[in-house]
């Protein structure tokens, strides 16, 4: 039996892109079974479409588009078999197909009797969970698992659909957030390919923007440029996904705004071949406070922050482009963001990544030539909201910081293992502020998830609790 392996971009409850996409690769494509992912509401990322009895009608008559093709060879799309014009669902999870037992199942099994086992289930993309997948799958017979390509809000399909032998040999291994199409052969033994963490990053944020923009309508983004390393990452990152024309930088200086800020924005610009517009907010904030007491307090930093938003959600209005929201999981996690401020936005690309992996991903950025000025880089990073101003005075430095997020909030390590290493003062206060912020994160736009505990998915902390 000749069975080819599609990997597809599927969109949620996009039924008309979804059948001719299917329809496409099904055309032409000479074999006797075709894999493609799973396509229902459900799979995709639906929610409560599933609710929706108009949907679930569309879905049914999406499959039924394909039958009416009356396909040759053997279609099968997730749980679906299509064949001869008619729709099969499974029984119990078992197809005869062309005298092959095949066996198809969201789960993997491993003691199941067949000549196929095919793995059908959309795996969201997280860091360094990959290739222990890839590990985790030790079959005794022919062995498919197959994955869409595509967002279901903050989720990301990143393709990476594989097949291994009755010997547990690779055989086929798929590339990240691409499209392909592949004929498995069972003899064909292959090395797996480790693509390097930040290469696979870069890969997923800007395929996710890409889609983001397309299942959206928006064609360009906006984004305030401070200087700082946030949002130089996530300019480079834009342009990378949808082109520097499409791309407009705002740079809003302050009175406290340190003449390095500007120039390194305006070097970044250059070096990305993005338009840049300067609207300081010096005078917006003195005509606020004229009349009004000056106590150079919180309340004065959070109104710059604010005027800043406000800026950029006027150019997001009039141009009718994506505001890019740019404060990173270590800020996040702290409650280091003001609502209505720089947390304004309708998209984050980094709000998945401590500070300490913004800085990972810059570098990597930077490897063939420097597109991020070096001197973001190496600046110690300020919000710049009072005269020297430094991101430590409030926060423990990010490599501490990212550590012990990293254990509690991703690896869900117990509290008394992350005493032994940071102190029980220092990680109590850490955790508490956590919590105590997770009220700010629920007003935080959609963003792109990037791992296992992410605070957009997997992370689900009550807002009113006494415990911390």
């Amino acid at each position: 039996m000749k069975i080819a392996v599609a990997q597809i971009k599927l969109k949620t409850a996009d039924f008309n892109f979804n059948a001719q996409n299917i329809i496409n690769f099904a055309q032409n494509c000479d074999c006797d079974l075709i894999v493609f992912p799973q396509a229902d509401i459900e799979d995709l990322g639906g929610k409560d479409l599933v609710l929706d009895e108009t949907c679930r009608k569309k879905q049914h008559d999406f499959y039924q588009s394909i039958a009416d093709k009356n396909f040759k060879q053997n279609i099968l799309i997730g749980d679906i078999l299509i064949r001869n014009g008619e729709i099969e669902v499974a029984d119990y999870g078992f197809f005869d197909i062309c005298g092959n037992k095949v066996y198809v199942s969201d789960t993997y099994i491993d003691d199941v009797e067949c000549d196929l086992f095919i793995l059908a289930k959309n795996r969201y993309f997280a860091i360094n969970t990959y290739k222990d997948f890839v590990n985790s799958i030790e079959t005794k017979c022919n062995f498919i698992y197959v994955n869409a390509i595509g967002i279901a809000d903050e989720n990301i399909f990143a393709g990476g659909s594989f097949a291994k032998n009755v010997n547990n040999q690779l055989v086929l291994q798929m590339p990240v957030c691409k499209e392909d199409i592949e004929t498995v052969d069972f003899s064909r033994v292959i090395e797996f390919f480790d693509e390097q963490e930040e290469a696979q990053i870069s890969d997923a944020i800007t395929f996710a923007l890409k889609e983001y923009c397309e299942n959206t309508g928006f064609k360009k983004v906006v984004l305030g440029l401070s200087g700082g390393i946030d949002s130089a990452l996530t300019a480079a990152l834009a342009v990378r996904a949808i082109g520097a024309d499409n791309v407009l930088g705002i740079m809003m200086p302050s009175m406290y705004s340190s003449e390095g800020s500007i120039t390194d924005s305006v070097k970044l610009a250059e070096n990305l071949g993005i338009k840049t517009i300067t609207e300081p907010i010096t005078p917006l904030f003195d005509a606020f406070m004229k009349g009004r007491e000056r106590l150079h307090d919180l309340a004065e930093e959070n109104l710059q922050a604010r005027l800043r938003g406000l800026i950029l959600m006027f150019y997001s209005n009039r141009e009718n482009v994506l505001l890019l929201s740019t404060g990173n999981k270590s800020e996040s996690a702290m409650g280091f963001g003001t609502l209505y401020g720089d947390l304004a936005g309708g998209y984050n690309l980094i709000c998945d990544l401590t500070k300490t992996n913004v800085y990972k991903l810059a570098n990597y950025i930077n490897k063939d030539k420097e597109i991020i000025p070096q001197a973001i880089i190496d600046k110690a990073p300020s919000a710049e909201l009072h005269p020297g101003q430094k991101d430590q005075d409030r926060l423990p430095e990010y490599a501490v910081l990212d550590d012990i997020i990293e254990m509690y909030v991703e690896e869900n390590i117990p509290l008394e293992k992350i005493y032994e290493k940071y102190g029980k003062p220092l990680v109590d206060e850490t955790i508490r502020k956590i919590y105590r912020m997770q009220f700010k994160r629920h007003q935080s736009c959609l963003g792109v998830r990037l791992t296992e505990r992410s605070f957009c998915n997997g992370v689900n902390l009550p807002v009113v609790q006494r415990y911390y």
